[in-house]
């Protein structure tokens, strides 16, 4: 969980990168200062870039999620574990192996009939990085459908509801606000690990800030630009890390 103390000392952290840039600085040469405000619209645009992958990359893997996780509490035991099989794989692997698998595994293009279709890089690293969230998702889900008394199971076959009935009409309503704050969690964490995007080619915002570094050709630039890029990643995902909490709190079973 992000909290103020962190957003305090990253703060701190950054303005005395600055300082120390400054007083490292060849006289004549632009400040740090300037050089920060003269490549913040671009900053911004990569910045965006990665809020992007994020949004697509956390509702793709919600919607597969809510799929595996239906099958993780499917009455039948094959399909229980195949799926547990999945999830553990998803799960467990690094982020970074899967941005590679599907990067490699996914061709750069395809090819319709006459027409070649490109297949940007960046689809395919928003696929890898919706594969562990999809996972997430899923035991998020099996662990809100478990929680949920059973006798709203036993009261919805009394009244001859079916099984899918009973699920998506009655038990699942229950569970969105139990699966909420860990939900937003995971998107707080997805944001941050956008930035993996980069190793595998996609220009997003700390491909940029590494551009902009090789391209100034200023060590004493270094430390401050990336401290001011994780600045912006700690004032978007603070809130939500905030929220979090609060629902958290709301919504604890006691």
């Amino acid at each position: 969980m992000l909290t103020s103390r962190a957003g305090v000392a990253l703060l701190a952290a950054f303005v005395a990168s600055i300082v120390v840039a400054q007083v490292q600085a060849i006289p004549g040469q632009p400040s740090v200062v300037e050089l920060l405000v003269k490549w913040t619209p671009l900053l911004a645009k990569g910045f965006l870039f990665n809020l992007l992958i994020s949004f697509f990359a956390m509702l793709v893997g919600t919607l597969a999620g809510v799929l595996l996780g239906s099958a993780r509490i499917s009455p039948r035991p094959p399909v229980r574990g195949m799926s547990w099989i999945v999830v553990q794989f998803f799960r467990n692997a690094p982020w970074l192996v899967l941005l590679f698998f599907v990067m490699f595994l996914l061709p750069f293009e395809f090819h319709v009939g006459g027409t070649t279709i490109p297949f940007p890089d960046w689809i395919k690293a928003t696929l890898g990085l919706a594969l562990p969230i999809m996972a997430n998702v899923a035991e998020i889900l099996r662990g809100a459908v478990q929680s949920i008394p059973t006798a709203q199971w036993d009261a919805a076959r009394s009244l001859a509801f079916s099984r899918r009935q009973t699920l998506w009409k009655i038990i699942l309503p229950q569970c969105v606000k139990r699966m909420l704050p860990p939900w937003m969690n995971w998107y707080a964490i997805l944001t941050m690990a956008t930035t993996l995007a980069s190793i595998v080619g996609v220009s997003e915002v700390m491909t940029l800030t590494l551009r902009i570094t090789n391209a100034e050709g200023r060590t004493d630039l270094l430390i401050p630009i990336y401290s001011y890029v994780l600045l912006w990643f700690f004032v978007y995902c603070w809130p939500i890390s905030l929220m979090t909490r609060r629902l958290e709190a709301r919504y604890e079973v006691r």
